[in-house]
């Protein structure tokens, strides 16, 4: 298990939840799903797809499980994954409080105890996206994927990596290096470190590619006008409105062609 494993499990069953539960029930309650840091709904930013119904689906690092709840709800059969218990407990709360049942598994989205090939899709909003190494969890979604299933993920975007510092907001220029870009350290209030990943987007293009996927869209998201952000003090509104503060990625594993 890689340090940062060990180390993102200790911040999830610990203060990271405790901020973060603030946040599972209205996600849970929406009446339409919405995405990211701007609660985007997803009649403005399509990121499920619209043909999910009876289709086998794994979301990783499902976090308190809004997702897949929003996934269930749709017809589709989701399977939840993630690496802390005590987000997962959030989520056995929550399919008590609204009586939406659907398999938790305790697991690092790196090594997913699941079979090859048990998945239509498999997608991730700021979980194994953003807090997992993509050298090693997009082979583990690949490998999930049947023939013609979807991966698609949403993450705090590349452009805004680079312009985010260790600490404060997000400036002007571009304070880290885009050529070996991987792992992010960023600093909180207190000092503690959090350990996030990306990738430049020609490395993401390569690593799906060598994964068996073929990337059909990438959403640059621009922010709606009137769209807020006030838990998210890292990307001001004056930032957003000029550059795109997340992406969302769409690959496909190819169908089998029969002769």
């Amino acid at each position: 298990m890689g340090s940062h494993v060990s180390r993102t499990r200790r911040q999830w069953d610990g203060h990271v939840s405790a901020w973060f539960d603030q946040f599972a029930h209205a996600r849970w309650a929406a009446f339409e799903p919405y995405w990211g840091m701007w609660r985007i709904p997803q009649s403005q930013l399509a990121v499920l797809p619209a043909d999910v119904a009876g289709q086998a689906a794994v979301e990783l690092g499902c976090g308190s499980g809004y997702v897949s709840a929003w996934l269930a709800g749709r017809g589709a059969r989701p399977i939840g994954v993630d690496v802390s218990a005590r987000q997962l407990a959030t989520a056995h709360r929550l399919q008590d409080e609204f009586g939406v049942r659907f398999p938790l598994l305790l697991a690092d989205a790196e090594r997913v105890p699941l079979a090859d090939g048990s998945a239509d899709l498999v997608i991730s909003e700021y979980g194994a996206s953003v807090w997992c190494d993509p050298y090693r969890w997009l082979p583990e979604a690949a490998r999930l994927l049947r023939p013609g299933g979807r991966l698609v993920f949403m993450a705090q975007s590349t452009l805004a990596r680079m312009c985010v510092p260790e600490q404060g907001p997000a400036t002007d220029r571009l304070l880290r290096d885009l050529f070996g870009l991987h792992r992010i350290v960023r600093r909180g209030t207190s000092g503690e470190e959090y350990h996030l990943f990306t990738l430049p987007h020609g490395e993401w293009i390569r690593l799906m590619g060598d994964c068996g996927l073929v990337v059909e869209n990438l959403i640059e998201v621009q922010v709606p006008p009137d769209a807020t952000n006030d838990d998210f003090p890292e990307l001001p509104d004056e930032w957003v409105r000029r550059w795109p503060a997340e992406e969302v990625w769409f690959a496909r594993r190819p169908p089998v062609t029969r002769p």
